[in-house]
């Protein structure tokens, strides 16, 4: 069977300053996705697919291959993951590459394990799977969650549950921000389908990076793993 990963990386970020290059515990955030992908043995290609030579340079560094640049349409605000791995698929048929499996791998995930692709392409195996990703339970139950007016009034989102036990709400989960398996025929106008499946992380297993704050409880969160990790201890 074969595999590709792709590493979405554009240039550009608005909100932390070249995130996708930014050092992280000693070595670029990018480089922990690109390690990721080879130390699991699973790819037959790991590419990064970026608008930025800064960027594509540091992923050479670390064994990723640029084949080509992404396109202009495909580096703006408005650009999505899905589009970027079509554009991807198309250049790559386009040389006579096909992939029966594709790993969209972010470049800002960086506890990012082998372990974890492993066991998401085994999920992709299982079945007539589209996609499998990974996902994070809401620390609190969102049926109870509230939204606040412009001029400070709390409002119950879901009112009828108000009285229910936080213990009898069903657990609810979100995308952990990390990767995405997929059988790129499977696949239509979204990454999640009816046929996803989905592997639960830990709270120390994932911590989306969207500003400075969120940055630094990565770093703690990776510093906490890798000290446990260094006395055989596990994630939980």
């Amino acid at each position: 069977m074969s595999r590709l990963a792709i590493i979405p990386a554009r240039g550009g970020s608005k909100r932390i300053p070249g995130k996708n290059i930014r050092s992280f515990c000693g070595k670029p955030v990018i480089a922990y996705s690109i390690e990721a992908a080879f130390n699991s043995g699973l790819f037959d290609e790991v590419m990064v697919s970026t608008d930025d030579e800064k960027i594509a340079d540091v992923a050479r560094k670390y064994g990723a291959s640029v084949p080509f640049m992404r396109s202009r349409e495909n580096s703006d605000d408005f650009a999505t993951t899905l589009s970027v791995i079509r554009e991807v698929l198309h250049q790559y048929s386009g040389a006579g590459q096909d992939f029966e499996a594709v790993c969209c791998i972010y470049a800002t995930a960086p506890m990012i394990t082998q372990e974890r692709l492993r066991e998401g392409l085994q999920l992709l195996n299982s079945g007539e799977v589209a996609s499998v990703f990974p996902v994070l339970a809401y620390s609190f139950p969102i049926q109870r969650s509230l939204s606040v007016t412009e001029d400070a009034f709390a409002c119950l989102n879901w009112p009828e549950y108000v009285n229910t036990r936080s213990q009898d709400l069903p657990q609810a989960y979100h995308d952990a921000g990390q990767w995405y398996w997929l059988r790129p025929e499977k696949i239509g106008d979204r990454l999640f389908t009816d046929h996803s499946k989905v592997l639960v992380l830990s709270e120390m297993e994932a911590q989306d990076i969207d500003n400075e704050d969120d940055w630094k409880m990565a770093e703690i969160k990776y510093s906490i793993r890798t000290e446990r990790s260094a006395f055989g201890r596990g994630d939980n």
